[in-house]
């Protein structure tokens, strides 16, 4: 549950710095507010003995504001804040945030993409992974005080699940369901 919500000025964070870009474009003075944040992981995991795909449910203050609920469903993801290649932060983020050992070797990258382009402009680079069973070693869940709900979406359940307006999720998560049912790996 959700209570006691404040909203407050951000003067220092770890993860956002907002900036003005000032500049000229075909002899127009332009400005543009912008933040710059860390580029992220996304991983598309295929639950290959339930026939599902695996997504997280969580809480998004800014997704809150819109619709007075803020849960969202995702893709698992996690930011690009470590000194590790992208592959290892995909892995640690299978299993901090859905509880399975998958080695590295099996993880696939897609494609990478340009994500919240009128405001920050990072890239997310999303990965593919098939699991089951025997991968599992805990619920999964998250890390410290994250809160994720771990998610199993039918196959066959998936293009109705990703075009139902009535669920907030990313447009990663569609994107990724929709490269899923195109090539059914």
């Amino acid at each position: 549950m959700i209570s006691d919500i404040k909203i407050v000025s951000c003067d220092v964070s770890e993860y956002i710095r907002p900036k003005r870009m000032n500049y000229v474009q075909e002899g127009i003075k332009k400005s543009w507010d912008m933040v710059e944040v860390h580029d992220s992981v996304s991983i598309l995991l295929y639950h290959e003995e339930h026939e599902t795909l695996i997504v997280v449910r969580q809480f998004r203050p800014p997704v809150y504001l819109k619709n007075n609920d803020g849960y969202t469903y995702e893709l698992c993801a996690g930011i690009v804040d470590k000194d590790i290649s992208l592959v290892e932060i995909a892995y640690e983020e299978i299993l901090e945030e859905c509880g399975y050992d998958v080695p590295l070797k099996h993880i696939e990258r897609l494609t990478s993409f340009y994500t919240a382009v009128g405001f920050a402009g990072s890239v997310q680079t999303l990965y593919y992974a098939r699991v089951n069973e025997s991968m599992r070693v805990n619920n999964g869940g998250g890390i410290g005080v994250e809160m994720i709900e771990v998610v199993e979406i039918p196959v066959n359940d998936a293009k109705v699940f990703s075009m139902d307006e009535t669920k907030a999720k990313t447009p990663g998560l569609m994107f990724g369901f929709g490269w899923f049912l195109e090539n059914r790996k």
